[in-house]
């Protein structure tokens, strides 16, 4: 169990910095220094990476209960990459982290990038904070086998893009980049457990931001009164919060199931059926919270959209509902019909996907 002052602490940083002004600054600047300065104070970042490879040590579990409280403040900095993935493949390869903020290249279908003499060459894509990132975290093939490679920003061209929340996810194009540290991937890493653990991260950021899109939705249509009374105590009004809230504790649910797993084993199951319900919920939970805020959801003083955006992008990061629905099929029909309630019911420990 994660211990309750770490939640505190985490808790008290982002509502501190994570105000209206620092997000939307973020989506206009690409960074949000003030945000980052008060978590990297208190070590967050770093959490989840062990203490021997320059970490602050703790559990997966930890970093995803930290990483569910950044989603549901719309925390806009690469806390999900520099710890639970760069960290993790740089710790794994025998690696130590670096002090500032790093990411990790997605390794998305149409990138290019490969290790050849000991540099790297080739384009990524959609990279996420690259631009504001010391350190870019490389894993791909060297001569047929995986490797970790950490590479100075600087070593390389980024080109500025964004995903729909304004998030910086830019291009970043290796030409004879030379690793600032290299190391060969530890048995297990390879391009699925990098997708899967991308997942997870995403899994537990769409968890907070639903929850927080709920009460943002309750709290809202209890304040705002037509015809005489709260908008919540109409009908129409109260299918949408029953959604919200469903949907929110469904996805909640779901992180809380595959970072216990994940402590235990790659968590195949748990993520691909976490991922895929978060990716519906995402559709299905913003569609009832902007119809119950109506017009005010729109505006761009009103917080409500550094959520739903948030959720329509994560939503097709590491995975999207056609990947993971695919993935899961496949691996159940494989199994056959005996193993489908088995597999429902014991997860990973009965199906690997």
């Amino acid at each position: 169990m994660t211990d309750p002052l770490l939640l505190e602490t985490a808790e008290r940083a982002l509502s501190d910095t994570c105000t209206h002004e620092a997000i939307q600054g973020a989506e206009r600047d690409g960074w949000a220094p003030g945000v980052w300065a008060a978590l990297a104070e208190v070590g967050l970042p770093w959490l989840a990476v062990p203490e021997a490879a320059g970490g602050m040590g703790g559990t997966i579990a930890d970093g995803l209960a930290v990483l569910r409280l950044a989603g549901a403040h719309a925390a806009p900095v690469p806390l999900a990459e520099t710890g639970l993935l760069a960290g993790w493949l740089l710790a794994g390869a025998g690696l130590r982290v670096a002090g500032g903020p790093a990411t990790v290249v997605p390794g998305r279908p149409e990138d290019t990038v490969s290790i050849s003499d000991g540099v790297l060459w080739g384009t990524a894509h959609r990279v996420p904070w690259a631009r504001s990132a010391s350190l870019i975290v490389v894993l791909a093939q060297d001569a047929g086998a995986w490797t970790v490679a950490a590479v100075s920003t600087a070593a390389c061209r980024v080109e500025a893009a964004a995903n729909l929340a304004g998030e910086p996810r830019d291009t970043v194009v290796f030409e004879r980049a030379e690793p600032a540290q290299m190391a060969p991937a530890p048995a297990g890493v390879d391009g699925d457990a990098l997708r899967g653990r991308g997942a997870l991260t995403r899994i537990a950021l769409m968890a907070g931001a639903l929850e927080r899109l709920s009460r943002l939705t309750i709290e809202y249509t209890h304040q705002r009164v037509q015809f005489g009374r709260p908008v919540a105590r109409f009908q129409a009004v109260q299918q949408h919060l029953v959604t919200g809230a469903q949907e929110a504790a469904l996805v909640v649910t779901a992180a809380q199931v595959a970072a216990r797993a994940a402590e235990q084993g790659p968590a195949g199951f748990e993520i691909a059926a976490g991922k895929l319900l978060a990716n519906r919920a995402a559709a299905t939970a913003t569609r009832a919270a902007h119809q119950a805020h109506g017009a005010m959801g729109m505006t761009q003083e009103y917080p409500l959209h550094h959520l739903s955006r948030r959720l329509w992008a994560w939503r097709s990061e590491y995975g999207d509902e056609h990947h993971w629905s695919t993935r899961l099929g496949a691996a159940v029909a494989a199994a056959g019909a005996d193993l489908l309630y088995p597999a429902i019911a014991g997860g990973s420990a009965v199906l690997e996907v």
